[in-house]
């Protein structure tokens, strides 16, 4: 098991103290889990699927399964990933989505004016009585850019 929680760890991008200070458990006592010294607890268990819901109790005590939970209802962020797969939320791994039509269209927007790119997707910004407000294009490192038509 303390191969798990390390890998745990690693894949959350923590330290021992930071994870330790999160369950509500001494840092020396991860040390000595880690280490080999000791084996988990039963309350160090539950702490750990207490502070992080997403954590697969099965994989953590037996080693079956992926590290998460399957996510049964996605988020704004994991519309493009099939059903039955870990959400890119949480350190979770996921595959890069297919390319929408302004990314198959144009690989790099960077410097090019918002209408070209609107062009070049085959997008209208008005139609009829809708006008095109802004577009929001969301990246894999959680940051956005807001394009407004002018």
């Amino acid at each position: 098991m303390k191969d798990r929680i390390l890998a745990f760890l690693q894949n959350e991008n923590k330290s021992y103290a930071q994870f330790a200070e999160e369950i509500g458990v001494q840092p020396s006592g991860i040390s000595h889990i880690l280490s080999g010294r000791n084996n988990p607890s039963l309350d160090f268990v539950i702490k750990m699927l207490h502070r992080y819901p997403s954590l697969s109790a099965d994989w953590l005590l037996f080693g079956r399964g992926s590290m998460y939970k399957v996510v049964s209802q996605p988020t704004l962020f994991d519309m493009d990933i099939p059903a039955g797969k870990p959400a890119g939320v949480d350190g979770y791994e996921t595959q890069d989505a297919a390319p929408s039509a302004v990314e198959a269209s144009s690989p790099s927007m960077e410097g090019q004016d918002i209408e070209e790119v609107f062009k070049t997707a085959g997008i209208e910004p008005e139609t009829g009585s809708k006008r095109l407000t802004r577009i929001v294009l969301f990246y894999s490192d959680k940051t956005f850019t807001e394009y407004r038509p002018s």
